[in-house]
């Protein structure tokens, strides 16, 4: 057989295969008929949690869409995303947080300025203007009994219809994950930080 046949023969199969793969693609696309306000964990010991959720602010911005950001934990840190963003217009962005509990050392004072952001998260999860709602590390709240789980999830299960919410961090709750209706759990297979680099403008901050 020559080459050119050879190729023909793979292109043939090639274009069958991927005819099969289109049609069972192109039938789940039409059974998907719901349009509903997603909740979206993202979990895990990787990183990635937090940029990917500041992306889906970025797409929200795209259409023209409003979005709130609730930063706990590291509320402090200065970070590209959060210099960027909380400048646009159609963004909400609140520090509720004072640094990582090892830099604060002061529970009294994480379990305060933690539940006064989450008062302010409330209010955004009652609003309908509010495309995008994101909840960034809220795993440790509810994994540090700063809040409880009674507290989170009914408003959460209750905001407007049509308004997504995107939790972060590790470890997260089952009762979080059951309420979710996309979970991505990011694994660290390797972290340049372990090697002595120390964090990176643009791409860790």
């Amino acid at each position: 057989m020559s080459g050119c046949e050879e190729l023909s023969e793979k292109e043939r199969r090639h274009k069958e295969r991927t005819r099969k793969h289109k049609a069972v693609v192109d039938a789940k696309i039409a059974a998907a008929t719901i349009d509903k306000g997603l909740v979206l964990v993202l979990t895990g010991n990787g990183k990635g949690k937090s940029s990917s959720a500041f992306g889906m602010v970025a797409r929200m911005l795209g259409y023209g869409r409003t979005a709130a950001v609730f930063q706990f934990i590291k509320g402090k840190e200065d970070v590209g995303e959060r210099a960027f963003l909380s400048r646009q217009a159609g963004v909400i962005w609140e520090n509720c947080g004072e640094g990582f509990t090892w830099e604060t050392q002061d529970l009294r004072r994480d379990i305060a300025t933690a539940r006064a952001g989450w008062k302010k998260a409330r209010q955004a999860l009652a609003d309908p203007s509010i495309s995008l709602v994101v909840l960034d590390e809220l795993t440790y709240l509810v994994n540090y009994r700063y809040l409880s789980l009674d507290e989170v999830l009914p408003p959460i299960r209750d905001r407007p219809e049509m308004q997504h919410v995107v939790i972060t961090g590790r470890a997260a709750h089952a009762d979080l994950i059951d309420l979710a209706d996309t979970v991505s759990a990011i694994r660290d297979e390797k972290h340049a930080f372990r090697a002595g680099v120390r964090a990176q403008q643009g791409i860790d901050l």
